[in-house]
């Protein structure tokens, strides 16, 4: 299948409903405060180096959602944080998340020395150990970091 990362720029321009059921049958409330954050403009990854991504399958249908933000736990600009990052389960074991996510990347290590992400999932842990990241429990609100060799410009 064929799938296809856009970065979004306003997320009322698409449909995300589907991501949120899904995420919330699962327990989990971050795509849903996504879509309540833009709605309130709290978070809309519109500040300098931020971006929000979605993966489209051949239907054209949503079937993924992350992004990247100023990471909210420290004062270093050069810190991002991945935030939101859902894939449906009927996209799961397909490459789509590795795909999202190495949009992600690309666009952070051209904006930030360093991406944290913190995770309470075992297959979560995998995935982002698969990616890239690296297994780093020394912050709180920190489980897995992924530091770029080079500094941004």
């Amino acid at each position: 299948m064929k799938y296809e990362v856009k970065r979004v720029e306003d997320l009322s321009t698409i449909d995300v409903s589907k991501l949120v059921k899904e995420s919330e049958e699962e327990g989990y409330r971050f795509v849903s405060r996504l879509v309540n954050d833009f709605e309130d403009q709290t978070n809309t990854f519109s500040e300098e180096g931020e971006a929000l991504f979605a993966v489209n399958n051949p239907s054209g249908e949503i079937v993924a959602i992350g992004g990247i933000n100023r990471s909210p736990f420290t004062d270093d600009e050069d810190v991002a944080r991945l935030q939101r990052f859902y894939v449906l389960e009927e996209a799961r074991r397909q490459g789509v998340g590795t795909l999202l996510q190495n949009a992600i990347i690309d666009h952070a290590k051209n904006h930030f020395k360093e991406i944290t992400v913190r995770t309470e999932s075992s297959k979560s842990d995998a995935f982002y150990r698969a990616t890239g990241f690296t297994f780093d429990d020394s912050d709180t609100e920190t489980t897995h970091i992924m530091k770029f060799d080079k500094t941004h410009e």
